[in-house]
């Protein structure tokens, strides 16, 4: 008696093979969008942050622990000197910190550091048109892309 042999033959091998191929093309948008949505969650948690510390900053100027300087608006003059710190004027020139590091804007080139990768707002700019002054009342996303939620990272 002769044994058949019991295997799959080329065409079922195709039918697979090209099931599996539609099942990747099919997840390779959902990963991009899972991918995304990571980005934008630490987007919304570094510039929460920066921002905080931004008003930590403000609330020490306002109540006397950084020296006022004479038509100063009481925001911090640079990013930077949020993570370097300032002398406390109330507690003996001790040094208060307002961040440990300068969080990047995840949308931002890899080569760009934390400081740089984000657009600064002085106090005396507008909301609509965001200029660098001499103070930093508040940052955004240089990113020229769009949210999933259709709104633009410049305006998170």
């Amino acid at each position: 008696m002769r044994c058949a042999g019991r295997g799959h033959t080329i065409i079922e091998m195709l039918v697979v093979m090209a099931v599996l191929g539609i099942l990747a093309s099919a997840a390779m948008p959902l990963m991009e969008l899972t991918a995304k949505r990571s980005k934008e969650r630490e987007l919304k948690q570094s510039v929460w942050e920066i921002r905080h510390a931004i008003d930590a900053y403000k609330q020490a100027y306002d109540g006397g622990h950084i020296t006022k300087t004479l038509g100063a608006s009481g925001y911090p003059p640079s990013l930077f000197v949020l993570t370097a710190g300032v002398p406390d004027i109330a507690a003996a020139g001790q040094t208060m910190y307002f961040l440990r590091r300068i969080p990047k804007d995840p949308f931002s080139a890899n080569a760009v550091t934390g400081i740089d990768s984000w657009g600064l707002r002085s106090y005396s700019s507008t909301p609509d048109q965001p200029k660098a002054g001499a103070d930093v009342f508040d940052v955004y996303s240089t990113s020229a892309d769009t949210g999933i939620n259709g709104i633009p990272y410049r305006q998170w």
